[in-house]
């Protein structure tokens, strides 16, 4: 596909393919023409030989040279900030042709948390490909902050998140409002307690949380906050089953969302109690970027979600 652009000062046009403004968006990411080429599948001469045929056709240096790698100028970066753009809306334009003529194949890439993705897209993944064989879904695991960021640009089409959201661009379905529980040790004074307990008894615990980054590790810190107290947190780690363990081995008490109990059964399992009311809660959302055409598969993936949410998660 060609792009035509006009420079209105020099009545003078130039001729933009899609490939080139892939080849400029990878040579920006990997700042070395080698690898660019390697990923691009091209040859490193020939991809060379493109950027300087580009910078002269359109007057401008895109990249600046060195010895060992190239870095763009400002004038790359507006391009490239505009070719990501493009590429976007293209993709886009494939996906709504798509749906007009009634194709089913097609690729659907998906945003998650690690703990939501570990337990909730095993339920709804089967599901959906059942309905959905021909549609391709990828899966991105990554931290909330960074989701964000690649759903607002686009390389997601959909992210599972919890609220809240920082990033502006986003919208959001609310998917499932989960109860949050407490999890000790065993053998801990209040594990074979059978009333909720109050946020406010923990604050003598030591805690063992997610690092940060993580998004449930906030819950946990904001819980204990309004309650009046800091958590004394003796562990980190970046896996909410690792803290289990760590838990169960009696290392300090946590907080889980409560669909981890299933997760959590066998020798090294903690004690789980209920939080006196108000209990906190988490929401998790399917979130996109607003204004961003959503595909039939997409659409379909969170009715499907909805569906299974209420069935399974009750929300």
């Amino acid at each position: 596909m060609t792009i035509v652009t006009e420079i209105a000062r020099e009545r003078k046009c130039f001729y933009l393919e899609l490939r080139q403004l892939q080849y400029v968006i990878q040579i920006a990411k990997e700042k070395n023409f080698s690898r660019a080429a390697e990923k691009l599948h091209i040859a490193q001469p020939s991809l060379s030989q493109q950027l300087s045929k580009l910078e002269k056709e359109i007057g401008v240096l895109l990249f600046r040279r060195t010895t060992n790698s190239v870095e763009l100028t400002h004038a790359g970066a507006v391009f490239v900030e505009k070719a990501e753009g493009i590429l976007d809306n293209v993709e886009q334009l494939k996906q709504e042709l798509d749906d007009l003529a009634h194709m089913r194949k097609g690729k659907l890439v998906v945003g998650c948390l690690s703990i939501t993705g570990s337990h909730v897209l095993p339920i709804v993944l089967p599901i959906f490909n059942r309905r959905f064989p021909e549609i391709e879904v990828v899966l991105v695991e990554d931290t909330p902050s960074k989701l964000e960021q690649l759903t607002a640009s686009g390389q997601t089409d959909l992210s599972l998140l919890a609220l809240p959201l920082h990033e502006p661009s986003l919208e959001w379905v609310p998917i499932i409002e989960e109860e949050i529980i407490l999890a000790v040790p065993p053998g801990h004074a209040l594990a074979n307690r059978t009333t909720p307990v109050r946020v406010d008894e923990l604050r003598a615990e030591p805690f063992i949380v997610l690092k940060k980054g993580q998004g449930f590790r906030q819950i946990v810190l904001e819980t204990c906050e309004r309650a009046g107290f800091e958590p004394r947190v003796v562990f980190e780690s970046t896996n909410i089953e690792t803290v289990q363990s760590l838990v169960a081995a009696g290392m300090g008490i946590t907080f889980v969302p409560k669909m981890l109990i299933r997760a959590a059964e066998g020798e090294l399992a903690p004690a789980y109690l209920s939080f006196d009311a108000p209990k906190p809660t988490r929401t998790l959302v399917i979130a996109s970027r607003k204004g961003r055409y959503l595909s039939r598969a997409a659409e379909a993936f969170i009715a499907t979600l909805n569906v299974t949410a209420e069935e399974h998660f009750g929300s």
